[in-house]
């Protein structure tokens, strides 16, 4: 079977996909897309993922034996979990649980986690400076309010959607693991600072996580910044 090629870049949203391919095992050819050269408006890239984000994946072996293309790290989730059969629970209230909290995390953790990132890390070092007391607020106590609602049902269950791991944690895990740069704290939510530890144990998660890892944090320059923030 060919592999899956994988269009990736190390931050929260690709490594939903490099963690789900390195838990479920699959074989993939790995191209960067180096989101501060501008990489994801390429007419190639473009072809396969219209809105210009990363990650996105071409299956060669899709539906019915033939290609197909996938943007938006949700579907790709979803996607491979029914090719392989994995991580999307036994039942129909199972798939129905990681579906929510899919759907939250794609709806609410990563967009409110991203303008976190922004507004607390790369505004502020902006030219010029974009230091915004009310956009910093804003998005970390809505971050906090978000992962408050995990840290409730955690308390619950030992995974997102149930007593079972999946592409929930999967896609929920990149964004949360990064708590500290969107100046949360972990002492009032114990039971999502067990999962993060948990998931965050598992050796395809560290995998995944860890490819290319070299490559983050470059994009601090006037012209990546550009490209990042203006397109």
């Amino acid at each position: 079977m060919r592999p899956i090629d994988f269009y990736y870049w190390p931050t929260p949203n690709g490594w939903k996909v490099s963690i789900a391919l390195e838990e479920m095992g699959l074989d993939y050819a790995l191209h960067l897309v180096d989101i501060g050269k501008g990489d994801q408006f390429k007419p190639e890239f473009l072809a396969i993922a219209p809105n210009n984000r990363m990650p996105a994946i071409t299956d060669p072996t899709g539906p019915e034996g033939k290609p197909v293309s996938i943007f938006e790290s949700g579907a790709i989730l979803t996607y491979l979990a029914r090719k392989t059969g994995r991580f999307f629970g036994e039942t129909e209230r199972d798939r129905i649980a990681v579906e929510q909290w899919l759907m939250w995390q794609m709806g609410g953790v990563g967009p409110m986690a991203g303008q976190a990132h922004h507004f607390l890390k790369y505004a502020p070092l902006m030219e010029p400076p974009q230091d915004l007391p009310y956009a910093k607020d804003r998005y970390r106590t809505e971050v906090g309010r978000l992962y408050s609602v995990l840290d409730r049902q955690l308390a619950e269950t030992e995974f997102v959607a149930g007593d079972f791991y999946s592409i929930a944690d999967m896609a929920i895990w990149p964004w949360a693991s990064l708590w500290e740069g969107q100046q949360q704290v972990l002492h009032d939510k114990p039971h999502f600072a067990r999962w993060l530890e948990t998931v965050g144990n598992r050796a395809a998660v560290q995998a995944g996580q860890s490819l290319r890892i070299e490559l983050r944090g470059g994009h601090q320059g006037k012209d990546a910044q550009s490209v990042l923030f203006k397109r």
